[in-house]
C-alpha cells in the first residue's frame, strides 16, 4: 500500500462526518422533531465548510493553475464535489420523508398553494402586520453589484416580474433576523391537526401585495436560492504559511469575498439562473447547485414542536456536583479536593457560581481568563464586570480572530475596557484558543491561587449541547503553570518551563511524541502499552505517523474521533492495531482527552487542542494533567463507556462507509444516557 493511502484528505473525512450528522436525520429511534432539527445542523455544517473548506482548496487550485499542476488540489475539489451533491440528493429524500412522517403526527408544513381560504387570509393579515415593514427589493438593474451587498447568512427570493418580452428581477431578503422562519397557523376546525408555514411563502403569495402598484406584469414568481461566502478574513487560522507566501496580493483580491457557492430551487428557470450568476461572478471552479425550494436549512435547528412531547428529547436534568452542594462556597469545595465536571451532564452554573462569587469576595484579589466565544448575554461576562467594579484586579484575554464571533469579541472588548477591566488579544500570531480561569485569594497570610483548565469555552448556551470536561483545582502545581502561561501570553519572548502542563506552541508536540514513545518502549519491553484518545480532530501527520508507529510496535491504540481524522486504521503492517470510532447523538461530542498506560499507572490529559498542526504549533493551548486518582478512573470509565457504544458508534475506515459499530449479542449501550446514568450514580 502506497503511503498517500496512509492518510485520509481532511476535507472528505469532514464530509464523511457530516455524513454521520445526517444518518442521526434518518435514524428512526431518534424522537421526530429532533431528525428534523439534525437537518439544520447538517445544513449549517456545510455552510461552514464551504466558507473555510471550499475556500481553502479553491485558493489551492488556482495557484496550482497558476504553476501549471493539473492534479491535486483539482482532483480533490471534484471529488469534494461530487460527495457534496450525493449528500445533497440524501439531504432532499430525507427532508421529503420527515415531511410524511410529521404529517402522520398532524403536524403540517405547508406551501403557500396548500392553504385554506380561512388560512390564506390569516397569512395575508400576518404579512401585511409583520412581514411587510422588513422587505425592501433590490432590484437587478444593470449597474446593481449585489456581491457587494448579499449576505451569506441569508435566504433570498429571486422575484421574477414578466410583461410580454419584458422581464424585471428583483432580490428579497428573507429577514429571519427579525422574523421566525416558522409560523404557526392558528388552529382550525380539528385542533388536532398543527400548521406550519415557513415565512419564505408567507412572501410568496403575498408578491402582488408587494410589488404591485411599482411594476406592470402579466406573471409573477418567486425561486429562493442562497450563496456561501469565502471566509477569507480567516486565513491565517489555517496557518498554511507556504499557501499564504506563494499567494500574490492580486490573487487574494481576486478571491475575497466572493462566492464560494451558489445554491438554487431546482425549479428556477434557466435564463434567471444565469442572471444571478453573471451578477454573483459566480466562477468555474465554484459550486452552483440546484436543490430543494428552501434553503437556510440551519433554520430547522430551531423547529418547534407543536406536538406531544415523546417527538422530542427526554429531558436529562443537569447533575449537580456533590463537592459543592456540600461547601459553602466554590473555594472551600475546591480547597478540599480537585473536581471535575462533564457538561452538560453537569450543571455549567458551577463554573458561573465560580466566577460570580470571585467577584465578590473580599477575599479575591484578581482575576484572570481567556475569552473565545461566550454566550451573547453572558453571566461570566457580567461576573468580570461586576468583579472589576468591586476593586478586583481583572485581566481577560479576548481574542479577536474567534471564527465567527470577532464582532462579538470586539463589542465585549470595549465594554470591558470601559469598566476598568485590563483587556489584552494575546500573541498577535498565536490564536489564544485555551480554557483558563485564574483567581487568586489572600487566606491568612498566604494568596492561594484557584484554576479552571476546560476543554469547552466559558459559553453557558453551548454548554447546554456540548459534552466538555472542566477541571477545578487549587493544586499549585497546577495553578503555578496556569498563572505562567497568563505571563507566557504577556511576554511570550520570555519563555516559561512546564512540568505538568502541555503548552502550544511550547511543549505540547514534543511532550505528546514522548507519551507515545514512552509507550512504544514499553511495548517493545514486552510490557502492556496502550493509548486512547478522544479527539474533534486528527489530521496533523506529525502525530499519525508516530501513531502509525506505536501500531507497528504493538501499542494498542483506541480512537473517539468525532470530526476529522486522516489516519486510516486497520492498515496491515501500519494500523493493524488502531481502532477508531465517532459517535454522533443528542449532544455534540467536544472534550480533548487522552490517556496513555504507563505500565499501569495511566497518564490522563484533557486538553483544549485537537491533533492539528494549528493547534499544536500556531495557538496557544494548554492540556492538563488529572493528578487525582480517583478523577484520572472516572475518565477512564466514560471513554470505556463510549467505547463500548452499541447504538451511536460508527466505525471510522478507509472506505468511510460510517458503518454503525456491530452490536453482535453486546447488550445495547448508547454512551450518551449511560455516562448520565453513572454520573448521576456518582453525585446521588
Amino acid at each position: 500500500m502506497s503511503t498517500d493511502k496512509w492518510y485520509q484528505e481532511k476535507e472528505l473525512s469532514w464530509l464523511s462526518f457530516n455524513e454521520r450528522v445526517l444518518q442521526e436525520a434518518m435514524d428512526k429511534s431518534v424522537p421526530l422533531i429532533e431528525r428534523v432539527r439534525f437537518l439544520g445542523i447538517f445544513s449549517n455544517n456545510q455552510d461552514e465548510f464551504f466558507k473555510v473548506r471550499v475556500s481553502d482548496v479553491k485558493r489551492q487550485v488556482m495557484i496550482d493553475a497558476d504553476q501549471g499542476k493539473t492534479n491535486g488540489a483539482a482532483s480533490l475539489l471534484r471529488n469534494i464535489q461530487q460527495k457534496v451533491v450525493r449528500l445533497a440528493n440524501t439531504f432532499d429524500e430525507v427532508y421529503k420523508e420527515l415531511i410524511v412522517t410529521l404529517a402522520r403526527q398532524n403536524i403540517f408544513l405547508l406551501n403557500e398553494n396548500q392553504l385554506t381560504p380561512e388560512q390564506e387570509a390569516w397569512v395575508k393579515r400576518y404579512f401585511d402586520n409583520e412581514v411587510r415593514a422588513y422587505l425592501s427589493p433590490i432590484i437587478l438593474r444593470a449597474e446593481i453589484d449585489p456581491v457587494r451587498f448579499l449576505k451569506d447568512e441569508y435566504t433570498y427570493l429571486c422575484v421574477g416580474m414578466i410583461k410580454g418580452e419584458e422581464r424585471h428581477y428583483a432580490l428579497v431578503e428573507i429577514p429571519t433576523d427579525v422574523l421566525p422562519r416558522f409560523v404557526v397557523l392558528p388552529p382550525g376546525k380539528s385542533r388536532r391537526k398543527k400548521s406550519i408555514l415557513i415565512t419564505d411563502n408567507v412572501i410568496r403569495l403575498c408578491l402582488n401585495e408587494l410589488f404591485a402598484g411599482f411594476f406592470e406584469y402579466d406573471d409573477i414568481h418567486a425561486y429562493s436560492f442562497k450563496m456561501t461566502r469565502d471566509a477569507e478574513y480567516d486565513l491565517s487560522d489555517q496557518l498554511d504559511q507556504s499557501l499564504l507566501e506563494k499567494m500574490s496580493d492580486g490573487l487574494k483580491q481576486r478571491l475575497t469575498a466572493l462566492p464560494v457557492r451558489f445554491v438554487h430551487d431546482r425549479e428556477m428557470p434557466p435564463e434567471m439562473v444565469q442572471t444571478l450568476v453573471r451578477k454573483l461572478r459566480i466562477q468555474g471552479h465554484d459550486a452552483v447547485m440546484s436543490g430543494s425550494r428552501y434553503h437556510n436549512f440551519k433554520d430547522f435547528i430551531g423547529f418547534p414542536n407543536v406536538g406531544r412531547k415523546h417527538l422530542v428529547n427526554r429531558p436529562l436534568p443537569a447533575l449537580k456536583s456533590r463537592e459543592f452542594k456540600d461547601s459553602p462556597s466554590s473555594f472551600d469545595a475546591i480547597r478540599r479536593r480537585d473536581i471535575l465536571l462533564y457538561f452538560p451532564y453537569h450543571s455549567f452554573s458551577h463554573v458561573t457560581e465560580f466566577v460570580r462569587q470571585a467577584s465578590f469576595d473580599p477575599a479575591v484579589l484578581s482575576i484572570k481568563m481567556n475569552v473565545y466565544r461566550v454566550a451573547s448575554l453572558s453571566r461570566i461576562m457580567y461576573s468580570l464586570l461586576d468583579a472589576a467594579n468591586n476593586g478586583k484586579k481583572v485581566t481577560v484575554v479576548i481574542e479577536l480572530r474567534a471564527r465567527f464571533d470577532e464582532a462579538a469579541n470586539i463589542e465585549w472588548a470595549k465594554i470591558l475596557t470601559e469598566a476598568g477591566v485590563t483587556v489584552e488579544f494575546g500573541v498577535p500570531s498565536l490564536k489564544v484558543h485555551s480554557k483558563l480561569c485564574l483567581v487568586t485569594r489572600r487566606e491568612g497570610e498566604q494568596l492561594v491561587q484557584y484554576a479552571h483548565v476546560g476543554t469547552g469555552n466559558f459559553n453557558e448556551k453551548t454548554a447546554n449541547i456540548y459534552t466538555d470536561f472542566s477541571l477545578l483545582t487549587a493544586n499549585p502545581e497546577i495553578t503555578g503553570e496556569v498563572a505562567a502561561v497568563f505571563d507566557f501570553i504577556r511576554q511570550p519572548y520570555r519563555r516559561a518551563k512546564f512540568n505538568q502542563l502541555l503548552v502550544s506552541p511550547i511543549n505540547s508536540r514534543r511532550g505528546l511524541y514522548g507519551l507515545i514513545d514512552a509507550e512504544i518502549a514499553n511495548a517493545r519491553q514486552g510490557l502492556p502499552a496502550s493509548i486512547t484518545l478522544k479527539l474533534n480532530n486528527l489530521v496533523d501527520k506529525g502525530l499519525i505517523n508516530r501513531l502509525y508507529g506505536a501500531s507497528q510496535a504493538g501499542v494498542r491504540i483506541d480512537l473517539i474521533v468525532r470530526g476529522m481524522c486522516s489516519l486510516v486504521p486497520g492498515v496491515s503492517g501500519v494500523s493493524d492495531n488502531i481502532r477508531a470510532i465517532s459517535i454522533v447523538d443528542r449532544y455534540l461530542e467536544h472534550p480533548r482527552v487522552m490517556v496513555f498506560h504507563n505500565n499501569g499507572q495511566p497518564r490522563v490529559y484533557i486538553s483544549s487542542a485537537d491533533w492539528m498542526t494549528r493547534n499544536l504549533d500556531f495557538r496557544v493551548e494548554v492540556a492538563t494533567p488529572i493528578l487525582d486518582p480517583v478523577l484520572r478512573q472516572r475518565i477512564i470509565d466514560i471513554l470505556e463507556i463510549q467505547l463500548n457504544d452499541t447504538t451511536k458508534a460508527r466505525l471510522i475506515d478507509a472506505e468511510q462507509t460510517n458503518r454503525y459499530v456491530d452490536r453482535g449479542n453486546r447488550r445495547k449501550i448508547r454512551s450518551q444516557t449511560a455516562i448520565y446514568d453513572y454520573l448521576k450514580a456518582l453525585e446521588g
